[in-house]
């Protein structure tokens, strides 16, 4: 670990006097494998990345998502650190069981049926909280993961900080169901504990600095303006799985198809310049031939002019703790790829006809399922649950509670507890 950071970074909020025989481990690596092996990893193999579970046994899910977006994560680290000659720089960036681990777990707090489950819960969760796909992976591997008694998986201070997309905590103001569409981008008021033990090594100028927001147009949102260097690798990661992988999901099962390109994409290529709007063009006729191999390697073209053009660049240079005065950055041109490339998976994908309906479907679940055990949580919910339930201490902690159960459910499980309780 580079002298100057802070060996708080790699401290674990409970303390762990059992440390097992002949354990070399780094502390991410035993990051790495709780999560690995946590019941909330296993769930993703269920849940909706884009196209529904069972519409197809192609496509990516959460995990298989999750499993790329790890093998891109740690690509970009190594391109990172190879084009580092300042030693101490070299050594800040996160090692290869880090990033696999944040990349891995990025994901834990989606609900079943993907972003469609995160608006019926938030909307449900109105007036108790809100509920955010994020924030509900901190509350996951901080405080639900029954690997300790109340910790969760009890992971190290940098891999937390690494998970935190939005690291401030949710205002506290009654939402208008008006403005209930969108999940507010923070960390729940519940959470708040775990968020200041988080940033505990941080100075006040530096916290102060890291937790600065804009106002958007529709209060109370607010939106954070930085994340730590390794949140920014994980989020790029993540984005270019999303709009990379999961574009070929979508031309292999026939979901777009070259005239949705030529009419979406080919009329904004020429932002990109010359070079890359003429290599894109090349990649796009590769992308759409029927054979599989060649479709790959255009795949692969693509994945690669990302990765591969990353850098590292100062985002807050008042900050003197260098887990956030540094940050991992893509250059214009292909960031612009990047973002042309993910309209592209929403537009053509994500709102299409048969991909909406499932999402309704799925929202419409998860808001009777809610509502089903927060009128008859005695009688409905399992053991463990209604416990936890029981020493609630107020109607907002019991709708948590009901919350975490139902945002742990996969869209099987969902869907087969909701045809018990309502179907004839």
């Amino acid at each position: 670990m580079a002298v100057w950071l802070s060996e708080q970074w790699a401290e674990r909020r409970l303390a762990e006097n059992s440390q097992r025989p002949n354990d070399h481990r780094t502390p991410w690596q035993r990051d790495r494998a709780r999560i690995l092996h946590s019941a909330a990893f296993r769930r993703l193999q269920a849940k909706t990345q884009i196209m529904s579970v069972g519409q197809n046994d192609f496509y990516r899910t959460r995990l298989t998502h999750s499993l790329e977006a790890a093998q891109i994560g740690t690509a970009l680290v190594a391109q990172l650190r190879v084009q580092q000659t300042d030693e101490q720089l070299s050594r800040l960036i996160s090692d290869d069981s880090l990033m696999e681990a944040l990349c891995l777990a990025h994901d834990l707090g989606h609900p079943p049926y993907g972003h469609g489950g995160e608006k019926a819960l938030n909307a449900c969760m109105l007036h108790y909280g809100g509920f955010e796909g994020n924030g509900q992976t901190l509350r996951i591997v901080g405080k639900l993961e029954p690997y300790t008694a109340s910790g969760g998986m009890n992971l190290s201070r940098r891999t937390l900080l690494g998970l935190l997309k939005y690291p401030i905590v949710q205002p506290s103001l009654q939402h208008d169901r008006a403005l209930a569409v969108k999940p507010v981008k923070a960390i729940y008021q519940a959470d708040a504990d775990l968020l200041d033990w988080i940033l505990a090594p941080l100075s006040a100028a530096d916290k102060a600095l890291f937790q600065q927001t804009e106002s958007l147009t529709k209060a109370p949102y607010l939106k954070s303006l930085h994340k730590s260097l390794d949140a920014s690798v994980m989020e790029l990661a993540d984005d270019i799985a999303y709009g990379v992988h999961d574009l070929e999901d979508a031309v292999v099962t026939g979901t777009v198809t070259r005239q949705h390109w030529q009419h979406l994409v080919e009329p904004q290529s020429d932002q990109l310049g010359g070079k890359m709007a003429a290599e894109l063009g090349l990649i796009a006729d590769k992308l759409f031939m029927n054979e599989h191999h060649i479709r790959k390697d255009a795949i692969g073209a693509l994945v690669n002019q990302l990765i591969t053009s990353v850098e590292l660049c100062i985002s807050l240079p008042e900050a003197t703790d260098p887990l956030i005065r540094y940050n991992a950055r893509l250059p214009q041109a292909q960031q612009q790829l990047l973002n042309l490339l993910k309209s592209f998976v929403y537009e053509a994908v994500i709102c299409a006809p048969d991909v909406q309906r499932a999402e309704f479907k799925g929202q419409r679940i998860v808001r009777d399922l809610f509502e089903a055990f927060t009128a008859e949580a005695e009688r409905l919910l399992p053991a463990n649950t209604k416990h936890r339930w029981q020493q609630a201490q107020d109607e907002q902690a019991k709708a948590r509670v009901i919350c975490d159960y139902v945002s742990g459910m996969t869209d099987e499980y969902a869907l087969r507890m909701h045809q018990q309780l309502f179907s004839s």
